[in-house]
């Protein structure tokens, strides 16, 4: 049951756009971090949902999307996400969450998939522009970006070879993720 989630658990990055995920299930999604293991049992991480359809136009235009795919600027109108969450570290409570931020997003990722959507989780924004729309505090420093909606692309998994692990679309816009063997990864 794990394994079939995280094979479906990709990094999606075209949706259908009028699928619209629910503030409540957002909610739902952020409840399972709760039961995550946390570094020092300090439990930092927070998140502020975003669903509305105005504002989550004004967070796309933060996200840089899929460094190396050159030629694309990401998801067009109509096959952008139609929900984020926002990881964000309370440093009232620590500076370093350890490995939590990382923990937690694939935690929420794979509820999405178990729900029917997918997502991505997106280290490259904005941070000033993105703090200012969401009008966080100082102490909210923000992790990750975790876009949702319900996927409109097909990605393949596939060995990789020659060690060159960058994804790339073949011209029917498939999306192909090489990955590593596991003679590769055990020592």
């Amino acid at each position: 049951m794990l394994k079939e989630l995280l094979l479906k658990n990709r990094s999606y990055r075209r949706f259908y756009q009028e699928v619209w995920i629910s503030r409540e299930e957002l909610l739902d999604l952020v409840e399972l971090t709760r039961y995550c293991a946390s570094g020092r049992n300090a439990q930092a991480l927070k998140y502020k949902p975003v669903f509305d359809a105005a504002m989550c136009d004004k967070v796309f235009h933060t996200l840089a999307w899929a460094g190396y795919l050159k030629d694309w600027d990401g998801p067009e109108e109509g096959e952008r996400p139609s929900a984020y969450l926002v990881q964000l570290l309370d440093t009232f409570i620590v500076e370093n969450c350890l490995c939590d931020d990382g923990i937690q997003a694939q935690t929420i990722l794979l509820g999405a998939v178990e729900e029917g959507y997918g997502g991505c989780i997106i280290k490259a924004f904005k941070n000033d522009a993105l703090r200012q729309i969401l009008q966080l505090p100082e102490h909210l420093k923000i992790m990750y970006v975790i876009a949702l909606g319900k996927p409109k692309e097909t990605v393949v998994l596939e060995s990789m070879k020659d060690g060159d692990f960058k994804y790339w679309r073949d011209t029917n816009g498939t999306h192909h993720v090489p990955k590593r063997g596991i003679e590769d990864i055990v020592i």
